[in-house]
């Protein structure tokens, strides 16, 4: 009954977004309120189910979305992303525009979260995409795809991190492990597809940035080096690094995380913290001429575009919620784990199970290592290497089928402007394609070594 109650909420979901033309926010409660009523949650839990569910997703997405808007409105309106694109173009090419942005978002979303990273990129997406032309997936496909195999592959993301520990792995080989599977994961699953789905399905650059930019394009007189732009770009991931860096070596048994010195550093690299000051620096460093109240104007304007983003994100995190107390998730992974298939087959198969039912990738990766840490504590057979490559396989199976309960589906699609069906077509490949091509490149490492 609840696995049959999740399908028919999705479809319900997908019917209002599509065929009724509900906005998503609104269909998104809707939802949640009669799945939480379906589910038989008491009459008494369901508001705070659903507040919960909205409250968290906000607390750990609207901040980032906030001050990563601020940072890229910035980048864009002093002309910041547009030399930046610039130096990209001119040293590899529009022919490898995307692969070079695609890379440049490995590197960035080594230490760098999905959301935090993606916000400040976008504008330098939109920017090439405008000089080149041709669909936007193109350009931001390969970058958001890039952040997503790094959040889900590699510590110290809290999704990997978190199954390493569980597991037993060793963190050390599991970063060397999951660099070898993300980097031909992100070419074949994303930049191969990239260049496939654009030439399927246009998308035009957002309205959005479009207004914007044709204004900017005549205002901006003097705009800022290249240095400048790079350090703004590069100073969230090296305070990022304090804790996500500190946090590896704490969990690696190093250091002691609970010294001041290293919980005040952790402090810094704190995701929200470190785009505060990186705030603070771009508008010491891209203001030139300008006055405070110009800039302050700025800043404010970037915040109304993202209210929307912000309410649906949440509302999607609402619906998340009402699943996950619903337990539709463990009863479908429950169902999976007593099947005697291998061990790296069932974890990719109940992450798969858990992704769908209730949306977030890390809540995927850290309850299937959970569910399957008994099997694998009792195979001695299983070397140091398959448990790394089982990690890789949780997470993923944790990838694929990003859809309307996941924050991120929400993300892309407010970003690119794109309709539900749209983004099912394309994200949600794409997400499916790094998913699929991941785990078959961990099975392979299984059996090969």
């Amino acid at each position: 009954m609840l696995i049959f109650i999740m399908i028919a909420a999705i479809a319900l979901l997908l019917l209002l977004i599509i065929k009724f033309k509900v906005h998503a926010f609104v269909a998104l409660i809707i939802v949640s309120l009669l799945t939480a009523l379906a589910a038989g949650i008491p009459v008494n839990k369901i508001l705070p189910t659903l507040l919960t569910g909205f409250g968290n997703t906000l607390a750990s997405v609207a901040l980032l979305v906030g001050l990563g808007a601020m940072i890229g409105r910035l980048l864009e309106v002093t002309g910041g992303a547009k030399v930046l694109a610039d130096t990209l173009i001119n040293r590899f090419g529009e022919q490898k525009a995307p692969l070079a942005l695609g890379v440049a978002s490995l590197l960035f979303g080594f230490p760098i979260f999905f959301d935090a990273g993606l916000v400040v990129m976008l504008p330098i997406v939109f920017s090439v995409a405008k000089q080149f032309g041709g669909s936007v997936l193109r350009y931001a496909f390969p970058v958001a795809g890039g952040f997503a195999v790094m959040h889900a592959f590699l510590p110290p993301h809290p999704g990997p991190v978190a199954s390493g520990d569980l597991l037993g792995v060793n963190m050390g080989l599991l970063v060397i492990v999951g660099l070898v599977c993300a980097i031909p994961t992100w070419y074949i699953g994303t930049y191969l597809f990239s260049k496939w789905i654009s030439q399927k399905v246009n998308v035009a650059l957002p309205k959005s940035f479009l207004s914007s930019a044709a204004i900017n394009e005549t205002a901006v007189q003097n705009p800022p080096s290249f240095g400048r732009v790079i350090i703004v770009l590069l100073l969230p991931i090296f305070l990022i690094l304090f804790d996500t860096g500190l946090n590896t070596l704490s969990v690696a048994k190093v250091i002691d995380g609970s010294q001041l010195w290293v919980e005040s550093l952790r402090l810094l690299g704190k995701t929200p913290i470190a785009l505060l000051i990186t705030l603070l620096v771009a508008i010491a460093l891209l203001r030139d001429q300008r006055s405070y109240e110009q800039i302050e104007s700025i800043c404010n304007n970037a915040l109304g575009p993202i209210c929307a983003i912000v309410l649906v994100t949440g509302a999607g995190g609402m619906f998340g919620g009402v699943l996950r107390a619903s337990g539709i998730g463990e009863q479908l992974s429950a169902m999976l784990s007593d099947t005697g298939m291998p061990i790296i087959v069932a974890a990719f198969l109940i992450a798969v199970a858990l992704r769908v039912a209730q949306g977030s990738a890390t809540v995927a990766l850290t309850t299937t290592a959970a569910l399957i840490a008994p099997a694998v504590a009792a195979d001695p057979s299983l070397t140091a290497f398959d448990l790394c490559f089982i990690v890789i396989a949780i997470a993923s199976g944790s990838t694929v089928l990003s859809h309307v309960n996941d924050s991120g589906f929400w993300l892309m699609s407010r970003f690119l402007e794109m309709d539900t069906k749209t983004t099912l077509k394309t994200w949600t490949l794409l997400e499916t394609s790094i998913g699929v091509v991941g785990f078959l490149i961990a099975l392979v490492g299984s059996i090969l070594l």
